[in-house]
């Protein structure tokens, strides 16, 4: 067992090993542009319940990237931008043309002009937060993260992929995307993903949470990942509201940069 250590401690300090862990947050990247490009494809094809999943897939793929990214220390100013490019596409033009081909075309130009503004508001979010420094609050993010708000737009996708069944389907749908968008380029603060969790010394619960929340999901995918992301969308707003109704409250810092890992910890890889 000692020599097998040790052959893992001289492979560890080897130039391909380093190579290996210092792409290997760069190839989560790859998928996650990979699921935005996809769900631009399956879009087109009036397959609008693939398309909506894809979206979901590259959140999971943001997640791990920049946690990877961390836990390997191949953390990088490229993988930082990469990461951004990759975020602008999944989170910001997949979601919008998924959203046009579902239920914005019937307003013809006024949809895809509305369309543009939800990816004009993804990359604003993104680049503001590539130039702001940090702040000492990990628990929140300034404005929306552009995945949560990607979110919103896939899961009512994926839970009424026929379309709304309302005659007012196209207003209710130029809603859906406005709001978000807004709400990427405020500054509202949102709770991070970690913060959301049972505190880390408790791992177990936290751990049961997640078994709850995956087994939900499995058995009722469509209603559970609808209110997730509209829990989430309603939950700045309300903070807001009931931060201005106690004046008196410690203010609290907004998040940095990039949306987040699971832990809500910020990277430079990650947003």
């Amino acid at each position: 067992m000692a020599r097998v250590l040790a052959v893992l401690r001289d492979k560890r300090h080897s130039p391909r090993f380093q190579r290996t862990v210092y792409l290997l947050p760069g190839m989560f990247t790859v998928a996650n542009l990979f699921c935005g490009y996809a769900c631009i494809v399956y879009a087109m094809r009036a397959d609008y319940a693939t398309a909506a999943g894809f979206i979901g897939v590259a959140t999971v793929l943001d997640l791990l990237d920049g946690r990877i990214a961390r836990l390997a220390g191949a953390t990088s100013e490229f993988g930082g931008e990469f990461d951004s490019l990759a975020d602008v596409v999944s989170f910001g033009v997949a979601p919008a043309i998924l959203v046009f081909a579902w239920g914005l075309g019937p307003l013809g130009r006024l949809g895809w002009a509305i369309g543009f503004l939800y990816v004009t508001a993804a990359a604003l979010r993104l680049a503001r937060f590539n130039v702001q420094p940090g702040s000492t609050d990990k628990r929140y993010f300034l404005g929306m993260p552009s995945p949560a708000s990607a979110g919103v737009l896939a899961s009512t996708v994926f839970a009424w992929p026929d379309g709304l069944p309302i005659p007012q389907a196209p207003i209710v749908a130029l809603a859906m995307v406005l709001v978000p968008a807004f709400m990427m380029v405020s500054n509202i603060r949102f709770r991070s993903f970690g913060a959301l969790t049972l505190r880390p010394r408790r791992s177990s619960l936290v751990l049961l949470q997640f078994a709850v929340l995956i087994a939900a999901i499995v058995v009722q995918p469509q209603p559970v990942l609808l209110i997730m992301a509209y829990s989430y969308l309603v939950s700045g707003p309300i903070g807001l509201v009931v931060g201005r109704l106690r004046p008196n409250a410690p203010e609290r810092g907004s998040e940095t940069d990039h949306e987040a890992d699971a832990t809500g910890t910020p990277t430079a890889n990650v947003s």
